[in-house]
């Protein structure tokens, strides 16, 4: 069977330039992550715009925006509870930029969530929040509290404590990885007539399905670790 070429799913260097004497690169997830950011500030400005010149007869983009605060509400709601309110922003903000790059694939950038740089910078954020809000809502108690129910069993709290992070940085970049090697295996290596019209199935679970379900997978379990500091 003749294959269309060789498969690419691989980071690649787009300019190189030297920063304190060190050889850097800005590679094709940096290319996606301006895209994105891009993309997220000028809907944003938008939704603004739209929420300050409100009517009693709303557009389609502001049924959408509302929608859209009114299932963060209920999905913040159902965990956090009354301290929802406190980080709906965060959580919003974070649902919308990983969306925006588990999906980034269908615009021909390489999904920039397979990138485990950026979904480790993600969980490192998320540890960030919750031992601060450990830390402020328990003071010593945060420490103390690897020692329960026995101290023997401290080196196993305190691997979970850092575990956390990890483990939701490499669930979501383990999974949007592989839908970008299965996109890449299959242009870069079968005929070119199976290359049209199948693919946009694959998209559809790899990018669209796969990417949804683990943008909400990663901002649940975020807020399941901040409340139970709370």
């Amino acid at each position: 069977m003749g294959g269309g070429g060789e498969a690419d799913f691989m980071i690649h260097g787009v300019i190189k330039y030297h920063l304190f004497g060190q050889e850097l690169w800005l590679t094709t997830t940096t290319v996606g992550l301006v895209i994105v950011t891009i993309v997220l500030l000028i809907l944003a400005f938008a939704a603004n715009r739209a929420i300050k010149r409100a009517t009693d007869v709303p557009g389609t983009f502001q049924n959408i925006v509302e929608l859209g605060v009114e299932m963060l509400e209920k999905m913040s709601g159902g965990i956090l509870g009354k301290e929802a309110g406190r980080f709906a922003n965060y959580i919003g903000t974070l649902f919308l930029f990983i969306l925006f790059c588990n999906v980034s694939g269908l615009f021909g950038l390489r999904t920039v969530t397979a990138d485990f740089g950026v979904t480790f910078l993600l969980g490192l954020v998320t540890f960030g929040i919750v031992q601060y809000q450990g830390i402020k809502n328990h003071g010593a108690g945060h420490f103390t509290g690897l020692f329960k129910p026995i101290p023997v069993l401290f080196p196993i709290n305190l691997i979970g404590e850092f575990a956390n992070p990890i483990s939701i940085s490499l669930r979501l970049f383990a999974n949007m990885l592989s839908g970008v090697i299965i996109m890449g295996l299959w242009y870069g290596m079968m005929p070119i007539l199976v290359k049209i019209g199948i693919p946009s199935v694959l998209h559809a679970y790899c990018d669209v399905f796969s990417g949804c379900i683990q943008t909400y997978v990663f901002c649940m379990l975020t807020m399941v670790y901040v409340n139970d500091k709370l």
